[in-house]
C-alpha cells in the first residue's frame, strides 16, 4: 500500500518538499513502519484517558473490522505549533476508542488536498475529518465524499456550501472579542494596525467580526483609529513579515497591532524589535504558542488566546468514532448533542461543537502551566524568573 504521507513528502511545490524535510523528525515519532499513522497513546498531560460511560458505545463491534478515520490536514499551516498538538491528541484518543487514523498532509494547496482526500476514500475510510486549506474550494470534493456515504467533520475551519455531519472548533468570534476587550482596556485611545489571518479561512472573518463588535464604539467615538488593515493569503509568518514590513517601511506610528494568530504576532514583534519598538506597541494573538507565552512574560506581547486543544481533540475523536460507527450500521450509538447549530451557506444547519478559550496575560499564565500545555521552565526560560 502506498504510504499515506507520500503525497506530502514526495509531491507538490518546492515549499511542500522543504516543509516535509523540516517536519520529518516530528512524523517519525507518529508514523510507524507501515506508515498508516496507527496512533500513539501519548497525548497531552491529563487528556488521553477516555471517560467510561456512553463513549463505550463508540467502540467497534466484535464482528466488524476496526474503524478507520481519515484525517486531512492543510499543512501549509501544519508547521504552526498547535497543529502538532491537535494531531497527537486526536490520534491518541481515536486509538483508545478502537479506531485507526490515516493522516494525509497536503502542503501543496487545495488541489493536493483534494487528491489526498480521494486517496483516503479509496482506502475505505469510515469517516473523514478535514482541516481545509480553502473552506470554499473544497466543497465539491466534500460533496463527493458525502455522496459515497462517508460522514464528514470539519475540524477548526467551517467548510462552506456543502452539508456536513459536524463542525468541531473553538468560537472564533469569541477570540476576536478577546482581542477587542484586551485592547479596549490597554489602549483605549490610539492608532491600530489590524493583520487578519488567511482570507480563505472563515475563522479569520469571525475573529475580525468579534474584534469590531467590541472596538466599534471606540472607533465611532474617534478614540481609536484603524490606520491600516490587511488580510493574508495564508496563516504564514513569512507572508506577515513581508506585508507588515512593507507597512513599517512607510510608518510605525501604531499603538496596537491585532494579529490573527501568534505566528503573525511573532512576525510583527520581530519587526518591532528591529526598530527598537518591541514592548512599546500592544500586540495580541492567539494559539498560546510557546514563543508567544515567552514574549508575554518578557513584555513584548500583551495577550494570547489559549485554546485547550486536548479537550478539542478528544471531543473530535469521540464524535468521529460515533459518526463512523453509526454510518456502519451500529444501532446503539448515541451522538453527543451539539452546542449550537451554524450556517455554512449549504441550506442545512450544521451541528457545531465549540470549545471555550481563555485570554492569557502575564498574570494568569499559570493556567497554561497547570494544564501541562507548556512548562514553567520553558515559558520563563529567557527571563530567569519563575
Amino acid at each position: 500500500m502506498q504510504c499515506p504521507c507520500s503525497g506530502y513528502f514526495q509531491t507538490g511545490s518546492l515549499f511542500s518538499r522543504l516543509a516535509g524535510i523540516a517536519l520529518l523528525a516530528v512524523f517519525l515519532g507518529l508514523c510507524p513502519a507501515a506508515c498508516d499513522f496507527r496512533s500513539s497513546r501519548d497525548g497531552l498531560p491529563g487528556e488521553r484517558n477516555i471517560p467510561q460511560g456512553r463513549e463505550r458505545n463508540f467502540l467497534p463491534q466484535p464482528d466488524k473490522p476496526r474503524l478507520t478515520i481519515g484525517f486531512s490536514i492543510a499543512t501549509a499551516t501544519f508547521i504552526i505549533e498547535r497543529w502538532n498538538k491537535d494531531l497527537k491528541v486526536f490520534t491518541g484518543a481515536a486509538q483508545e476508542l478502537g479506531a485507526d487514523v490515516i493522516v494525509q498532509l497536503s502542503a501543496g494547496g487545495i488541489q493536493e488536498q483534494i487528491s489526498q482526500i480521494n486517496y483516503m476514500v479509496n482506502q475505505n475510510i469510515d469517516i473523514l475529518v478535514v482541516i481545509a486549506h480553502d473552506t470554499e474550494l473544497i466543497a465539491g470534493a466534500i460533496r463527493q465524499v458525502k455522496e459515497a456515504g462517508i460522514p464528514v467533520i470539519a475540524y477548526d475551519r467551517l467548510i462552506q456550501k456543502v452539508p456536513l455531519d459536524a463542525y468541531v472548533s473553538f468560537d472564533s468570534r469569541e477570540v476576536g472579542r478577546y482581542f477587542g476587550e484586551t485592547l479596549r482596556d490597554a489602549v483605549p485611545r490610539g492608532r491600530y494596525l489590524v493583520v487578519n489571518g488567511s482570507i480563505h479561512d472563515v475563522n479569520s472573518a469571525e475573529i475580525n467580526t468579534g474584534f469590531y463588535e467590541i472596538i466599534g464604539p471606540l472607533i465611532k467615538s474617534g478614540a481609536v483609529r484603524i490606520e491600516r488593515e490587511i488580510w493574508l493569503e495564508e496563516w504564514s509568518s513569512d507572508e506577515a513579515l513581508e506585508k507588515i514590513g512593507a507597512i513599517f517601511n512607510e510608518t510605525t506610528n501604531f499603538d496596537a497591532i491585532v494579529c490573527g494568530n501568534d505566528a503573525i504576532a511573532g512576525a510583527a514583534i520581530r519587526l518591532l524589535s528591529e526598530r527598537r519598538l518591541a514592548g512599546k506597541v500592544a500586540v495580541v494573538g492567539q494559539d498560546a504558542e510557546l514563543s508567544s507565552c515567552q514574549r508575554i512574560v518578557e513584555g513584548t506581547q500583551l495577550m494570547t488566546v489559549y485554546k485547550p486543544i486536548g479537550s478539542l481533540g478528544v471531543r473530535a475523536a469521540r464524535l468521529a468514532a460515533a459518526l463512523g460507527e453509526k454510518s456502519r450500521g451500529a444501532k446503539t450509538v448515541e451522538l453527543p448533542p451539539p452546542d449550537t447549530m451554524v450556517d455554512n451557506q449549504s441550506g442545512t444547519m450544521i451541528p457545531a461543537y465549540l470549545q471555550k478559550s481563555t485570554a492569557i496575560y502575564r498574570d494568569n499564565i499559570d493556567i497554561i502551566i497547570r494544564d501541562g500545555f507548556h512548562s514553567r521552565e520553558d515559558i520563563f526560560r529567557n527571563t530567569g524568573a519563575q
